[in-house]
């Protein structure tokens, strides 16, 4: 097994290893590396559906997307490039924060990348947090804020009067590594609890403006057999769409995380 780091504030990249045959001493060290480096990435795959879900149950149970899943595989989504006016991935966010209990990782497996251009940006929200200053720390400590689905409901034609909608800390508690991380995103995070929409606009974007700036990013260019997995409670994660009308076919899922605390 060999470790190259992806950037300086996360990410890493995994090499000679085949996920379908990992003994438990490797899954331990792969977890490891998966809460050290918040981002990893497994070039070189071959999987099917059932041995994508299988590697992803490692870390417990699978979660279906709210408006989305495949058919014969209702655990996965099918991303497929439906060119750039209808992805409705291009935002920051880490995934279903309008669930109580958000999934704690999400891994994606390409099957067809374009040639350039169709990477996934990430951001260490542990770094954010702790180049907070510390007076905003502590107005931010005690506070949460709303997170809803409504947003994606309608791109997906659904009621958004219905959509999921969660209560969760600013600032969280990683429940593994105890980190603390700024926990808002652009696409989801409505307001604070307490506020009005309009009240919490402007901090809400001081946040989101501080949550992704470069020197807290890392880049993934895809290649077909990429296997990527990040861990939602202290990344967020943006995709990229600069590739046209090139293929770019992945399969997602997610795995089932704990209240935020």
């Amino acid at each position: 097994m060999q470790v190259i780091p992806m950037s300086a504030p996360l990410g890493a990249n995994i090499l000679g290893v085949d996920v379908t045959r990992l003994g438990d001493n490797q899954w331990q060290e792969i977890n490891r590396l998966f809460l050290q480096h918040r981002v990893l990435a497994f070039p070189g795959q071959t999987l099917t559906p059932e041995q994508h879900m299988t590697f992803g149950a490692h870390w417990g149970q699978l979660v279906r997307h709210p408006y989305a899943g495949m058919k014969d595989y209702p655990g996965l989504i099918e991303l497929k490039n439906t060119g750039k006016k209808r992805d409705v991935n291009q935002h920051w966010h880490s995934d279903m924060t309008f669930n109580p209990a958000p999934p704690k990782l999400t891994m994606l497996y390409a099957l067809e990348a374009p040639e350039i251009g169709g990477d996934t940006a990430f951001s260490n929200q542990v770094i954010a947090c702790k180049e907070l200053s510390e007076g905003l720390k502590r107005t931010l400590a005690d506070m949460t804020a709303e997170h809803t689905a409504a947003g994606l409901a309608a791109l997906y034609n659904a009621d958004a009067s219905e959509s999921p909608r969660a209560t969760h800390p600013v600032i969280r508690t990683h429940d593994e590594t105890g980190e603390k991380a700024l926990y808002v995103c652009r696409a989801f995070t409505q307001k604070f609890t307490g506020w009005s929409r309009n009240e919490s606009q402007g901090l809400l974007e001081t946040l989101f403006n501080h949550s992704t700036r470069p020197e807290y990013q890392a880049r993934h260019r895809w290649q077909a057999g990429d296997l990527i997995m990040w861990d939602n409670r202290a990344v967020l994660h943006y995709a990229v769409h600069d590739h046209g009308d090139d293929p770019r076919l992945i399969h997602r899922l997610q795995i089932e995380g704990h209240v935020p605390e």
